[in-house]
C-alpha cells in the first residue's frame, strides 16, 4: 500500500503549523477526512440538497435514495443480518443514550449494569443515569494490572448476575483490544444483554456484529474518515424493537392524532426529526474509500506504526507509557498509545509539541476512572490513521526527546 499517495488524499494534512508542516497524531480524538468525503458532501448540497422521505419531487427522491443506501452500505460494512438493524444516530453518546433510555422498562430494583472500567464517559454516564432512574446499580469490570480487563472477575460478576453489560471494542486511552466475541458470550450465556462501543475499532480493523454477538455495537463516523454529526446504533432486531424511543415527533409515527400516536416500525421509529442527511452521505462515502483499500496491509502497516511509535517512547527513560503491552495478549494495541512525561503537566508537553506542528490530544480522555487507576489527572495520547506515516512517527518521536531534554534534564 502506498501510504504517502494515501495521505495525499486528506487536504487538511497538507497545511504547516507556524514553520513545521503538520504531524497529526490525533485521529482517536477525529479523524481527518479524505477528498472523496467531501466531494460527496458538496456534490449533494449542490444538486441533491432536500429531506429525505415523503416529499414527492425528483430532490427528495435523489436525496432519500442516496441517504439509504448509506443504510445498505453499513449493513454490509458491520455484517448485520437486517437493513432494519441499522438506527442513524448523531454519534457514539447519542446511540448509547438511545438504548440506556430504551431499556428502563426492562430493568428493575437491584439489577447490575457492568461497565468497562476503561469505559468512555459516554459508554458509563447514560448507565449511571438508567441506574438511577430504576433502582438498578452499576458496578465496574476491574482491569488487572497490566490495564487489562480482569476476566476472573468478570466471571464472578456475572456469576452474581448481571442485566447488561457495557464494553469497550477498543479503548480510546489505552489503545487496548478486548476479545468482545468472548465477553458477549459469557454474558449471553448467563442471561446479559450486551452493548459494545466500538467507536475506536471501526477504522482499525472489520468488524463482524454477528459473529461478535452483541446486542448493541455503536459507533461514530467522525473516528472513520467521516463527518462529525452522525453516528450508528446497530441492533439485534429483537432487542433494538424493544427499545422504547428516546425522541418522539416527526418521521417516526405511524398515525398522529390528538387521541394517542401510533410509532412506526423500524428504522424509522428510532429516527425521529431531519436526520443528519448530509453526513450520512459523506459517512456513506468513507464506507467506500475503506472499502477501495486492501484492510489487512492498512492493519499491518498501523500495527508496525504502533510498535515504532511504542519502541521510540520506550527509549525515553523520563517517558512512562501506561498503555499495556504484552505479546501473549488477545490482540496488539491498536491505533492510540497513553504516556506522560516525567512530572510534567500534560498539556505543558502537548503545547510543547504543537510548537513543531505536532497534535497529540492532552487530558483525562473522558475517562476519568481510568485516570484514577492510573494514578494521574490526565495524559498525552498519540493515536494514528490510515494515513500516519513513519516519517510522523519519527518527528514526533525527535519532538518529545528534545521536551525531555528541556523539561526533565
Amino acid at each position: 500500500m502506498n501510504i504517502p499517495s494515501l495521505r495525499n488524499q486528506f487536504p487538511a494534512l497538507d497545511q504547516h503549523i507556524g514553520d513545521y508542516p503538520l504531524v497529526y497524531l490525533d485521529t482517536a480524538a477525529t479523524s481527518q477526512k479524505p477528498r472523496q468525503v467531501l466531494d460527496a458532501m458538496a456534490n449533494f448540497l449542490t444538486t441533491d440538497n432536500a429531506n429525505v422521505h415523503r416529499a414527492a419531487h425528483t430532490l427528495s427522491g435523489r436525496a432519500t435514495a442516496s441517504y439509504e443506501a448509506v443504510r445498505d452500505k453499513l449493513k454490509a460494512f458491520i455484517h448485520a443480518v437486517r437493513r432494519e438493524e441499522i438506527i442513524f444516530t448523531h454519534g457514539t453518546t447519542e446511540a448509547i443514550n438511545l438504548v440506556a433510555n430504551g431499556l428502563k422498562h426492562r430493568l428493575n430494583p437491584g439489577d447490575v449494569i457492568l461497565v468497562d472500567s476503561a469505559a468512555h464517559h459516554a459508554n458509563l454516564v447514560p448507565w449511571q443515569q438508567l441506574a438511577a432512574q430504576t433502582g438498578a446499580r452499576v458496578e465496574a469490570i476491574p482491569l488487572t494490572a497490566e490495564l487489562r480487563l480482569d476476566i476472573a472477575a468478570f466471571d464472578a460478576q456475572l456469576e452474581a448476575g448481571a442485566a447488561l453489560v457495557a464494553l469497550g471494542h477498543v479503548s480510546n486511552v489505552l489503545g487496548t483490544v478486548n476479545d468482545v466475541k468472548i465477553l458477549c458470550a459469557k454474558a449471553r450465556a448467563k442471561g446479559a444483554l450486551t452493548l459494545v462501543d466500538g467507536a475506536q475499532a471501526v477504522a482499525h480493523q472489520a468488524v463482524d456484529v454477528a459473529d461478535i454477538g452483541c446486542d448493541f455495537y455503536v459507533f461514530s463516523g467522525h473516528k472513520m474518515y467521516a463527518p462529525d454529526g452522525v453516528g450508528v446504533l446497530y441492533g439485534r432486531f429483537e432487542a433494538l424493537d424493544s427499545l422504547t424511543p428516546l425522541l418522539t415527533g416527526g418521521e417516526m409515527i405511524k398515525t398522529v392524532s390528538f387521541a394517542g400516536t401510533q410509532f412506526g416500525e423500524l428504522p424509522n421509529r428510532l429516527e425521529a426529526g431531519t436526520p443528519p442527511i448530509v453526513s450520512v452521505i459523506g459517512l456513506g462515502a468513507a464506507i467506500d474509500f475503506i472499502n477501495s483499500l486492501d484492510r489487512f496491509a492498512l492493519q499491518a502497516h498501523e500495527m508496525e506504526l504502533m510498535a515504532r511509535l511504542r519502541a521510540g517512547l520506550e527509549a525515553v527513560p523520563q517517558i512512562r507509557i501506561h498503555s499495556p503491552h504484552d505479546d501473549t495478549a488477545f490482540a496488539p494495541n491498536s491505533g492510540a498509545i497513553a504516556f506522560n512525561l516525567g512530572d510534567e503537566h500534560h498539556q505543558d508537553v502537548g503545547i510543547l509539541l504543537d510548537q513543531q506542528g505536532i497534535a497529540v490530544r492532552c487530558g483525562h480522555h473522558c475517562a476519568m476512572p481510568l485516570m484514577s487507576l492510573m494514578g494521574v489527572k490526565g495524559c498525552c495520547r498519540a493515536s494514528i490513521g490510515l494515513y500516519t506515516t513513519p516519517n510522523d512517527i519519527d518527528r514526533f518521536l525527535a519532538a518529545i526527546k528534545e521536551a525531555a531534554e528541556l523539561l526533565c534534564p
